[in-house]
């Protein structure tokens, strides 16, 4: 008994250029994931997002006080 050499047939998988879509999953729904994630993750949300809208209205709040200080 003999080996007999069996031909294979190769599968190759590739990518149209045309037809690539690299981030398409991740801007899919994207509003829904996102409240999702805030809800689920409150606590950490408002810590991250407290201090920084803080900044940014302690800023906002001291700009003006300079414009007006300076107009008379």
């Amino acid at each position: 008994m003999g080996k007999v050499p069996v031909r294979m047939k190769a599968v190759i998988y590739s990518l149209s250029p045309f037809q690539q879509q690299v981030m398409s999953g991740l801007w899919k729904d994207l509003p829904h994931k996102l409240t999702k994630k805030v809800s689920e993750n409150w606590i950490s949300a408002s810590l991250l997002i407290g201090p920084l809208l803080g900044t940014h209205l302690y800023v906002q709040n001291y700009l003006e006080r300079e414009k007006q200080h300076h107009r008379f």
